[in-house]
């Protein structure tokens, strides 16, 4: 239950930005906004979070398995909107733009995810001496 409420969480992230940038500035269809925000919730969960995350440092570095883990986030990222973007709607200087664009929001946000995994879906709690950013 807890790795839904977190693929829920980071699903809601990543639909709003994607809907906010894709479809709010660049004006392209929401629903494959969406799409893409789901396709991108499973792929990064899986391999960002789950795999990379875990295993980017020993778990007494916090700070460099999230710096680690973020960097990879931020490029599949990229990487999946700009791909799928691309197919829908072409590859353009704006889909390219709209890709960067939300791939750097959505790594931003993935910084304080790793936290909230942390803390609530890997039950490590190891990490709060040595980051003082990791209980705020």
């Amino acid at each position: 239950m807890k790795h839904v409420k977190a693929l829920i969480m980071k699903f809601v992230m990543s639909a709003v930005v994607l809907g906010t940038v894709f479809t709010g500035i660049y004006n392209y269809d929401f629903s494959d906004s969406i799409l893409i925000g789901l396709v991108l919730t499973v792929l990064a969960y899986a391999l960002g979070d789950l795999l990379v995350y875990r295993n980017a440092a020993d778990d007494s570095d916090y700070k460099k398995r999230n710096i680690a883990a973020t960097i990879s986030d931020l490029i599949l990222s990229f990487l999946v909107i700009w791909i799928m973007g691309a197919s829908f709607f072409g590859n353009t200087i704006t889909v390219i733009q709209a890709s960067v664009v939300s791939a750097i929001v959505i790594a931003i946000g993935e910084w304080f995810f790793h936290k909230y995994l942390d803390k609530h879906v890997l039950n490590t709690d190891n990490y709060k001496h040595t980051d003082a950013t990791y209980n705020k």
